[in-house]
C-alpha cells in the first residue's frame, strides 16, 4: 500500500499553510535569506543556533529561547507546549528564528511498525518509506519536524543490542532501505508541515563495536570503510537526508564527532553535502572520557573544527566557542557554516512561514496507519522451518493452545525506542488469534512464563497440559524489548530465562509446536528449531503484529520474510556475516567436528581449515533465507553475454515457478563475486533483489540489469573502479543457494 493517497486528506490544508511560501524551496532564495539573516547575527546568536537542549523546565526553557540561546530542543512532545515555545520564538526573541523540534521517531510515532530489522526484513523498500510516512505523519502532529533515523549502520554482531535499529549486515541492502525511510520522512517536500527532516546515524562505523558492546571502539581500516561502512551514508546523501548525526565510537583512536576525515573529507569534500551535521548526545563531551580531549573548551574544539554544526545537550560550544574564536583556535568562518548549514534546514522546512503545529491530532492510530502497519508486520516474518506442512492450519485444527511469554505482552512486542507507543493499542498475537479466529478454533491460553527472563518453572505444567488438550500449539517465545536497542548489548544470545525448558516441554507432549518468537536480534535458537515443528522469526513487530501473525498461522497470509542478517549457531560465532573474505584455507562442509574427533587423534586429523570445531563454518539460518507455505523453482538462468566491458550492463533472467498449492511471492537475489582482485574480495554480495508474487502452478520470467559499474571498489590503490577480470553470479532464494553463472569483464 503507498501512503501517498494518506496525505491526500491533508493536502489542502499543507496548500495553505504553505501559499506564502512557495517560492522558499529555490535554493536561490534559500541561500540569499540565510545570508542575510546571518549578517544580522551576533555572536551569541549564533552559537545559540548551535545549541540543542532537551529541557526538564519550560520556564527556563522559554527564557533562554528569548535570548537566542536555543536552536533546536528535543524531548518535547505536547503540541500546545511545542507552540508556546515557538511563539517565543518567533514574536519575543530579536531575530523570530524558529526553533527546530526532535524527536527519535524511529520506526513509527503512535502507530509502531515492525523495528528497522523487522522492516529489512521485509527486502521491501516500500515498506519502509510508507512505514516512515506514517510516523512523519502522526509526529507532526506533535510539532515534531526532525528524527534522528534512519540508522544505517551495517550491522554484523547480534551481540550489539543497536542491531535492532539497523537493518542489518549487508550494504546494498542497508543502502536501499535507508533512501526508502528518507524518502518517507521527508515526503516530496520538505516544507510541507507533515514532513520531517531525516537524520543519517550514526557516521560512522559504530555497528563494528567491539565485542558487540554499545560504545566500543572500533578499528576499520578505510579500504574496508568505504567498502562496506560508507555505502549506506553515500546513498543517504543522494537521497536528500537533511541531516546527519556523529556516532559515539572511536575509529582507530579517533572519535567520530572530531572525526575530520570523515565529516569534512568525505561528506563535504567528496560528496559536496550541504546539509547539517549534529552530535549525538553528549558525544562532545564524552570526547573527554576517551581521553581525546582536555576539557569541554577542547571538545567543542575539535568538534566543529571537523565539521559539527549542532551539538547534542551537552553545551560545550555556546560555553567556550566564543572565546575559541578570539583565540583563533575557531575561525569565524567555521562558526558560520554551521550556523549557515542549521538556516537553511530550518527555511527548506518552512519553519519560518509556518512555525506551528498544524498536522491534525486525528492522523494518530488512523485506520489506513494501521493498515499499513500489519502489511510491514505480514512481510517481515520469516518461516524458518515447516515440517510436515504443520503451517498453516487447516480445518483439521479445533483446538490452539497459545502459550509462553511473548503471546500477551503488548508492550513487549513494540520493541526498542518506542519512547511515544502506547501498548493500550497493540494488538496481541493471543487478542488477535481470539477475535479472528475464535469462531473457528477454541483457544487454551497458558503463559507458562511470566516474561522472557523468567527463571520460575512453575508454570510450565499448565502449559504443558494445556498442549495435551489441544491439537496445536504456538508458543510465542523471545526478548523484552528491554533486551535490545542502545546500551543493551549482549554476551550469550541463547534465549533467556526458562523459555528453552518450555518449548522442549511442550514438545515432549507429541503435539505440533509451532514457535513464534518475537525479538530485537537474531538468536541462538539452534536447539529449539530442531524440537520445534515450525518457527516463524517476527523482529518486534509493533502495534499490529498480533493480528499479521494469526493471519499467516491460519494461512490468509502466506509468509515472505528473509533474514537480513545471518544467525548464528552459537554465540561464539559472532560476528558473522555471509560476505566475508575467502581466507588462504577456506572450510569445507566435510570438515570433523568436535564430537566425531577420535581420542588421542592427531593435530592435523581434523583438517587446517578456517572453521570452529564446535560449530563448524555454517551459520544456524544464512543471509537472505526465508521458507514459504509453497515451493519455489529456479530454472533456465541465462546472460544475454559472458563478455562485458567495464561501461556495459549484465543482463541475467531466470525462469520461476510457483510449484506449490499456495499463492506466494518470493525474494529473487541476485549475488556477484569477484573472484580475483587486487586486494581479497567477499566470496560474494547481494547487488540486486526483486520481490516476485505469482499464483499457485504460475511462472514468470524475471530479469535484472545491472550496470557493470555496480561492481566497482576500492582497490589496491585506494582507487574507485571496476577491475577487468573474472565474474561468478548467482540468483536464488537466499545467499547459499541459488543457480550460477560466470562472466568476464573486459576493458
Amino acid at each position: 500500500m503507498n501512503m501517498k493517497f494518506i496525505t491526500s486528506a491533508f493536502l489542502a490544508m499543507s496548500l495553505m499553510a504553505c501559499s506564502e511560501k512557495s517560492n522558499i524551496n529555490k535554493d536561490s532564495d534559500i541561500e540569499s535569506r540565510v545570508e542575510s539573516l546571518l549578517s544580522q547575527m551576533t555572536m551569541e546568536e549564533k552559537l545559540g543556533q548551535m545549541n540543542q537542549l532537551s529541557p526538564w523546565d519550560f520556564e527556563e526553557l522559554a527564557a533562554r529561547v528569548r535570548k537566542g540561546e536555543v536552536g533546536s530542543i528535543l524531548n518535547v512532545v505536547n503540541p500546545e507546549e511545542i507552540n508556546k515555545i515557538q511563539k517565543i520564538a518567533v514574536e519575543e526573541s530579536r531575530l523570530g528564528i524558529p526553533i527546530l523540534v526532535s524527536r527519535d521517531v524511529i520506526h513509527g510515532y503512535k502507530t509502531i511498525f515492525p523495528i528497522p530489522l523487522g522492516q529489512a526484513a521485509t527486502f521491501n523498500p516500500q515498506i519502509a518509506e510508507d512505514g516512515a510516512r506514517v510516523a512523519a505523519i502522526e509526529a507532526s502532529a506533535d510539532g515534531i519536524r526532525w528524527t534522528f533515523a534512519p540508522m544505517i549502520d551495517i550491522s554484523r554482531d547480534p551481540r550489539w543490542g543497536r542491531i535492532a535499529e539497523s537493518c542489518g549486515e549487508d550494504p546494498y541492502l542497508s543502502s536501499v532501505m535507508g533512501a526508502a525511510m528518507i524518502k518517507g520522512y521527508q515526503g516530496d517536500s520538505l516544507n510541507d508541515p507533515t514532513a520531517i527532516a531525516a537524520c543519517a546515524k550514526h557516521f560512522v562505523a559504530y555497528g563494528a563495536a567491539e565485542g558487540g558492546k554499545d560504545y566500543n571502539s572500533t578499528f576499520i581500516p578505510e579500504r574496508v570503510l568505504r567498502n562496506v561502512y560508507l555505502p549506506p551514508f553515500k546513498a543517504a546523501v543522494e537521497a536528500g537526508c537533511a541531516t546527519f548525526m556523529t556516532s559515539f565510537n572511536d575509529n582507530d583512536g579517533v572519535p567520530s564527532t572530531a572525526n575530520k576525515f570523515v565529516l569534512k573529507d568525505v561528506l563535504r569534500d567528496e560528496w559536496k553535502y550541504d546539509g547539517m551535521v549534529v552530535t549525538d548526545w553528549a558525544s562532545a563531551a564524552e570526547m573527554i572520557n576517551h581521553g581525546f580531549c582536555v576539557d569541554g573548551k577542547d571538545a567543542a574544539e575539535k568538534s566543529v573544527n571537523a565539521g559539527v554544526d549542532m551539538e547534542m545537550v551537552s553545551e560545550t560550544f555556546i560555553k567556550n566557542l566564543k572565546q575559541s574564536v578570539a583565540e583563533k583556535k575557531v575561525s569565524m568562518e567555521t562558526i558560520d557554516n554551521a550556523v549557515r548549514n542549521i538556516l537553511r534546514l530550518k527555511f527548506r522546512l518552512g519553519l519560518f512561514e509556518n512555525p506551528y503545529v498544524v498536522t491534525p491530532q486525528t492522523v494518530k492510530y488512523a485506520d489506513a496507519h494501521l493498515q499499513v502497519a500489519k502489511t510491514a508486520a505480514e512481510q517481515s516474518v520469516i518461516l524458518l522451518k515447516n515440517d510436515a506442512q504443520t503451517l498453516p492450519f487447516t480445518d483439521k485444527v479445533k483446538t490452539v493452545a497459545v502459550v509462553g511469554p511473548m503471546a500477551d505482552a503488548p508492550y513487549e512486542q513494540m520493541g526498542t525506542w518506542v519512547f511515544d507507543g502506547e501498548k493500550e493499542h497493540t494488538q496481541t498475537p493471543l487478542k488477535a488469534i481470539r477475535e479472528m479466529y475464535g469462531d473457528k478454533v477454541n483457544v487454551i491460553f497458558e503463559q507458562g512464563l511470566a516474561y522472557s527472563r523468567d527463571k520460575n518453572v512453575a508454570g510450565i505444567a499448565k502449559a504443558v497440559n494445556a498442549a495435551r488438550r489441544a491439537d496445536v500449539v504456538v508458543c510465542f517465545v523471545g526478548e523484552e524489548s528491554i533486551l535490545s536497542g542502545e546500551a543493551h548489548s549482549l554476551a550469550n544470545l541463547d534465549l533467556q530465562g526458562a523459555q528453552s525448558q518450555l518449548i522442549k516441554s511442550l514438545a515432549a507432549t507429541g503435539k505440533p509446536v509451532v514457535t513464534v518468537v518475537m525479538a530485537g536480534r537474531q538468536l541462538t535458537i539452534s536447539d529449539e528449531v530442531e524440537v520445534s515443528d515450525a518457527v516463524l522469526y517476527s523482529f518486534h513487530p509493533g502495534t499490529m503484529g498480533g493480528p499479521a501473525i494469526a493471519d499467516i498461522l491460519f494461512g490468509k497470509v502466506n509468509p515472505s520474510g528473509k533474514t537480513p542478517v545471518t544467525f548464528p549457531r552459537m554465540t561464539g560465532q559472532a560476528p558473522i556475516y555471509y560476505a566475508h573474505n575467502n581466507t588462504g584455507r577456506p572450510a569445507n562442509p566435510t570438515e570433523m567436528l568436535i564430537d566425531e574427533i577420535p581420542v588421542e587423534a592427531g593435530q592435523t586429523s581434523v583438517g587446517c581449515r578456517s572453521f570452529y570445531l564446535d560449530a563448524g563454518n555454517s551459520p544456524l539460518f544464512p543471509f537472505g533465507y526465508g521458507l514459504s507455505y509453497t515451493n519455489f523453482e529456479y530454472s533456465d538462468l541465462k546472460l544475454a553475454s559472458d563478455k562485458l566491458r567495464v561501461d556495459g550492463e549484465v543482463n541475467v533472467s531466470v525462469n520461476l515457478k510457483n510449484a506449490g498449492k499456495y499463492d506466494g511471492t518470493e525474494v529473487v537475489q541476485l549475488y556477484v563475486q569477484d573472484k580475483i582482485g587486487s586486494v581479497t574480495r567477499p566470496v560474494k554480495e547481494l547487488k540486486a533483489f526483486q520481490r516476485v508474487e505469482l499464483k499457485a502452478g504460475e511462472n514468470k520470467t524475471v530479469t535484472f540489469t545491472l550496470p557493470v559499474s555496480d561492481l566497482a571498489f576500492w582497490r589496491y590503490d585506494m582507487t574507485y573502479g571496476v577491475e577487468p577480470g573474472d565474474f561468478k553470479l548467482w540468483v536464488g532464494t537466499n545467499s547459499a543457494e541459488g543457480l550460477s553463472a560466470d562472466f568476464t569483464v573486459i576493458d
